[in-house]
């Protein structure tokens, strides 16, 4: 078996989508899996047949751009507001999260979000909401729903993560969010049980009680009618994965497949805790070195590195390519393409951490557009610098909160190990 590589990292946040948890273990240093579906796949509610792969992969390229520019943006907000964290888009990421709230257990189909921190769900009554294809929670049919009372210490150590004021006649702390889209969301803070899992058939599950949620009343916004809400997997104290901090140790890896693999094939996680990298990362280089920051980011599908430095990347890369012809790439995004096929050959390209050397492989350097045309997927960004998530591919990617440490393990992410 290969050996992990490890390095140390400064800050977490990522953006993944959870569904169908099995329990493994139930210890609490994070003994149980899920697994992770895109929201391109057939398992997806915001999948769509119609569509066809290269108009997917365009899509998601246009994420990514969009992503790009609201972290940039989000990080520039940080800045001018000390370094508080700034909510991305409503709409953001690759990955969809299945979790169930309440006793008994309501499903919800929610977008993970990285840049915020709150559970949020859409309940009745609904003085403004979305429009919303599934059922809508209903506070009222749940034994473990319990609002914060408005006069209580909760309430307000709340205030500076989730806008918690109190308005209302029945005492009830209440919270007020927006997005990086302007899109927003209103309504009740309460504590409820969340289950992650199958709520039925053989398939085992977890549930968490007392987490802290929003109930929202008035949502409105970019929000898309094939989900619930929003999972906050950003680093504060409501965050999905702070919240669960003292059940799974600070515990978590990842495993994405590549988009090669079959159908039936689906990404893991295993608990532990969920967000976006921000590490030291010395750059990915050809032969040479180059230095930065980086964010890791799942919900990102291409590599950005600055322009100058892209422009050596892909110089480099172009002087070593064989075995195909230099095409252009259909949809006009990507500036280094090829006709795909077995005779490519691209030169090997290594990610350079600080404490850790990363080598990847052609899935990870190459994203196939079209049926024959595969283009570098790295992508040249002055605003923000992103690890995408096809450069994760067939690694397991680990993280210790407790020590600090960010793993990566080269992985057949196609077959299961728990």
């Amino acid at each position: 078996m290969a050996s992990p590589i490890t390095t140390t990292i400064l800050a977490l946040s990522l953006s993944l989508t959870l569904t169908l948890l099995t329990l493994v273990n139930a210890e609490a240093a994070g003994g149980f899996t899920v697994d992770l579906v895109h929201r391109d796949s057939s398992s997806s509610p915001f999948y769509d047949p119609l569509e066809t792969p290269a108009q997917r992969i365009r899509n998601s390229l246009k994420r990514s751009f969009s992503r790009a520019q609201r972290f940039s943006a989000a990080m520039a907000a940080a800045r001018r507001r000390g370094g508080a964290d700034s909510p991305l888009a409503a709409s953001d990421g690759e990955y969809l999260m299945n979790i169930s709230l309440g006793t008994p257990p309501f499903p919800i189909v929610a977008i993970a979000d990285t840049g915020s921190d709150l559970i949020w769900t859409q309940c009745k009554p609904c003085t403004n909401c979305y429009k919303q294809n599934a059922a809508v929670f209903s506070p009222n049919s749940s034994s473990t729903y319990k609002t914060v009372p408005c006069q209580s210490s909760a309430c307000d150590s709340l205030q500076s993560e989730v806008g918690s004021y109190c308005s209302s006649n029945d005492g009830v702390c209440q919270y007020e969010a927006s997005y990086g889209d302007q899109s927003h969301t209103k309504g009740d803070i309460a504590v409820e049980t969340l289950t992650l899992g199958s709520t039925a058939g053989p398939r085992r599950h977890v549930a968490f009680p007392k987490m802290v949620i929003g109930c929202g009343h008035d949502n409105a916004g970019t929000f898309s009618p094939k989900g619930s809400g929003i999972v906050g997997l950003g680093g504060g104290s409501v965050s999905l994965v702070t919240q669960l901090g003292p059940h799974i140790g600070g515990k978590f890896s990842y495993c994405l497949v590549p988009s090669s693999a079959a159908a039936e094939a689906t990404s893991t996680l295993s608990f532990g805790q969920s967000a976006v990298v921000s590490g030291n990362v010395h750059g990915s280089t050809v032969g040479e070195t180059s230095s930065g920051n980086i964010i890791v980011d799942s919900g990102t599908t291409l590599t950005l590195v600055p322009t100058d430095f892209f422009t050596q990347l892909s110089s480099a890369v172009e002087s070593q390519v064989t075995g195909s012809n230099k095409t252009t790439d259909p949809q006009g995004y990507l500036s280094l393409c090829y006709v795909s096929g077995p005779k490519l050959k691209v030169p090997s390209i290594t990610a350079h951490f600080k404490g850790a050397d990363v080598a990847l492989t052609v899935e990870n350097v190459f994203i196939k557009v079209s049926d024959t045309v595969a283009c570098l997927a790295f992508y040249g960004n002055d605003d923000v610098s992103i690890y995408g998530n096809v450069a994760q591919q067939n690694f397991r990617v680990g993280y210790d909160l407790q020590k600090h440490t960010l793993s990566f393990k080269p992985t057949d992410c196609t077959q299961k190990f728990f």
